[in-house]
């Protein structure tokens, strides 16, 4: 990310074996981080594990409280699913927490317009369960790097609809502009991934704005070998190149 980097990294290495990296950096521009990160590898409520990435709206107030209300609040809610049919407590949660973060935004001026994207996801067995709304992206990075959800963006639709191509998309002047997040309206709908995926696979979460500045391709397949050194040398290489 540009102006606070933040992402989680987890590499699933055998049956049952996992591990999780979340790394976070106070980038130049923002002295405020409206980011916000939690990982779990063990059971919480109905879910064998959960690693959720949130990303406040850039340029509305109170960034930084929505999203960290906003996974704070699910993870809350979560906890108390045990019994639940997992899919639906992650989906029916989502949609509370949505509410919520709308009744939090009336409670002071200056929460009023917060909202925040949210990626949650968790690993079954050899299955990964993704919800997505707003513009953050999952990769899976296996013989080739995946980009599993979709942005709920303006760009992204005219990308689909044929009118820009994804070249454009990344300088165009409403890049930031996204069609659904969470506390932007009175009903959200999470966008819901299924991946089977294999052993020694990677998957990343990572907020939009890093993605803006380096594009995936299979020579990132060095991800596999030295990937939470690259993605250090990675923050620090991008801070250099976008304000030399």
């Amino acid at each position: 990310m540009l102006k606070v980097y933040r992402h989680i990294l987890i590499e699933k290495r055998m049956e049952r074996e996992m591990n999780a990296f979340a790394k976070t950096d106070v980038g130049i521009e923002r002295a405020v981080n409206q980011d916000y990160v939690y990982t779990k590898l063990d059971n919480i409520g109905c879910l064998p594990n959960i690693f959720v990435v949130a990303d406040g709206m850039g340029g509305h107030k109170a960034g930084d409280m929505a999203s960290k209300y906003t996974v704070d609040t699910l993870i809350e809610l979560l906890k108390q699913s045990a019994g639940m049919d997992p899919l639906d407590a992650v989906d029916d949660n989502i949609k509370l927490v949505n509410t919520l973060l709308l009744k939090k935004a009336g409670e002071s001026e200056e929460y009023e317009g917060m909202g925040t994207t949210l990626v949650v996801a968790s690993i079954f067995g050899s299955t990964l369960r993704v919800a997505n709304v707003g513009d953050s992206r999952l990769y899976v990075i296996g013989e080739d790097i995946t980009q599993i959800t979709r942005d709920h963006s303006l760009v992204e639709e005219m990308v689909q609809l044929g009118q820009i191509d994804r070249k454009a998309a990344r300088t165009h002047e409403k890049k930031n502009y996204i069609t659904r997040a969470i506390g932007g309206c009175e009903t959200v709908e999470a966008e819901m991934f299924s991946v089977d995926l294999n052993d020694n696979d990677i998957i990343l979460i990572i907020c939009l704005k890093i993605q803006r500045y380096f594009t995936l391709s299979k020579k990132a397949l060095i991800l596999k070998q030295q990937l939470t050194a690259l993605l250090k040398r990675l923050i620090i290489m991008v801070a250099k190149i976008i304000y030399q």
